[in-house]
């Protein structure tokens, strides 16, 4: 695997929340506790230190959860290390997407890990536990129940409602009849089915399923998969689920916050009058009132958090210091600064977990031989289709040098005539001829690309497999097009070229 990186800015399709980010805006100083720089982390720890968490009932949960599932001797370890002072956990989490989904699920875990490796070089004094949080109680199927795999949608069609992880698995056998097809003799390919068949036919419900599955792709590396849809984890934040339910009273300071934040940049999520949801006879809705004192206190695990206090509940029971998220994640938790603040409960330093574009030499070679060098890639395509007919065309269609002496004419002209009327006419005519110079430049671009149009179809085609719907391709395309050819080593080589501290955009070159 072959890399090069370039800035998050080059690729232009970040927003400027997440540049300002990088860049250390001072304007995102209210909304954050430290910018990631791996020596701000032991200030970190020494805040999250004196944040009294109930490391024992964390342990008991973790273990408990995790005993259907066959973990790896190093996950049990980090698990057992949770119970000590000196152990500090770096959270990522996603939807229980089935076969993970798009890239960027493996992109974020792989990126929580790599952050434990480097502080623990950095801070050897201490332990660093990476955890995925599954979203469990997430109720939008349609988010999670398809994956995009060699130009074809992959669906699980089922009519469950409410929280996902709950739901059966009826039907997958057809989704995994449908994926070996797919597949057929591919190389790793009898490996994937036989991995899909124990997570998805062998298992009760999605939450077990990807369990398994995560902690079969990453428990070598240490990983701890954790539930929040856990009564014990929930007795917890009973003083908190109240504070919320009865009171609304985390609205003020969300609202406070989201609106200072939205002056510069734009709020991501939504600020309700109460942010819990109620799970009860299997749905999942949001409460508008009407909830005592008592049913909080009988029942806490019927009562989920939305997009927003879940990240409260995270940090008030894990001994967390760094959250790995994605651009939308970070513009929403900086919403919650405020709220942190008057809990008393230490707002995590946010890493932005790596981004990547992978491609292979075929695709290279063939974009190299139409002339552009490799990192013109992340240009449009028209900007590419137009940066090849001007270095291609064997007739002249650029009529800049004409349009600037077309001006010039006019403004000579425009200097020589001191009424009025007649000036504006002159501005008139000469926008009037700018406008007919680009209208015929058009044609001569449109005459330029039926003359070159297997290479115009080349770029299409070429932007498409990389850029598909001209989205990132970690936004849409799954893992298994990569595992197919590369196996475990896959996973392995992206792991060595992630560095969730360097803010640079990662390009791979995969050999087939």
């Amino acid at each position: 695997m072959l890399s090069f990186q370039i800035s998050y800015k080059e690729t232009k399709y970040f927003s400027r929340l997440i540049l300002d980010y990088i860049n250390q805006d001072n304007k995102l100083h209210p909304f954050i506790s430290y910018f990631p720089h791996i020596e701000n982390f032991e200030k970190q720890i020494i805040k999250k230190k004196d944040h009294s968490i109930n490391r024992k009932l964390l342990v008991d949960v973790l273990q408990r959860q995790n005993n259907s599932c066959s973990i790896s001797q190093r996950s049990k370890q980090n698990i057992d290390s949770l119970k000590f002072d000196t152990t500090f956990t770096v959270t990522t989490g996603h939807q229980l997407c089935i076969f993970t989904g798009p890239l960027y699920f493996i992109y974020k875990i792989l990126s929580a890990i790599n952050l434990c490796e480097k502080l623990k070089i950095t801070y050897s004094d201490y332990n660093f536990v990476p955890v995925f949080w599954m979203a469990t109680e997430d109720h939008d199927i349609n988010e999670v129940n398809h994956i995009h795999l060699f130009g074809k949608k992959i669906e699980w069609n089922t009519n469950q409602i409410g929280p996902v992880g709950k739901m059966n698995l009826e039907g997958f056998k057809h989704v995994i009849s449908e994926l070996r097809l797919l597949l057929g003799n591919h190389k790793n390919a009898k490996k994937l089915i036989s991995l899909f068949e124990n997570a998805y036919l062998s298992n009760n419900n999605l939450s077990n399923a990807t369990r398994y599955l995560v902690n079969e792709l990453f428990g070598e590396y240490g990983l701890v998969i954790i539930d929040g849809d856990d009564k014990d984890l929930k007795k917890q934040f009973i003083p908190l689920i109240k504070k919320d339910v009865l009171e609304s009273g985390f609205a003020a300071d969300l609202n406070e916050c989201s609106d200072r934040l939205a002056r510069n940049y734009k709020a991501q999520a939504f600020v309700r009058n109460i942010n819990f949801f109620r799970i009860i006879d299997g749905t999942r809705e949001l409460i508008k009132g009407g909830v005592t004192h008592q049913e909080i206190e009988e029942n806490p695990e019927q009562f989920s958090p939305n997009v927003l206090l879940r990240p409260v509940f995270q940090e008030f029971i894990l001994p967390n210091i760094a959250y790995v998220g994605g651009e939308s994640e970070l513009s929403y938790w900086m919403q919650l600064k405020t709220s942190f603040d008057k809990e008393k409960i230490p707002f995590p330093i946010l890493v932005l977990r790596n981004s990547a574009l992978l491609t292979d030499e075929k695709k290279e070679h063939r974009f190299e031989q139409l002339g552009f060098k490799f990192d013109d890639i992340f240009l449009s395509k028209d900007e590419l289709i137009k940066n090849y007919i001007h270095s291609h065309s064997g007739s002249k269609i650029s009529l800049d040098k004409q349009k600037i002496a077309l001006s010039s004419l006019y403004q000579d002209l425009a200097l020589q005539i001191k009424d009025v009327g007649l000036k504006r006419s002159i501005e008139a005519q000469l926008k009037k001829s700018l406008s007919n110079f680009d209208k015929l430049e058009t044609k001569l671009i449109r005459n330029e690309k039926k003359k070159n149009k297997i290479a115009m179809n080349q770029i299409a085609k070429i932007k498409q497999q990389l850029f598909p719907n001209n989205s990132l391709q970690e936004r849409h395309e799954n893992f298994i097009t990569y595992y197919l050819y590369g196996g475990d080593n896959f996973i392995k080589r992206l792991k060595n070229n992630f560095d969730p501290l360097n803010s640079n955009f990662v390009v791979l070159t995969i050999k087939d």
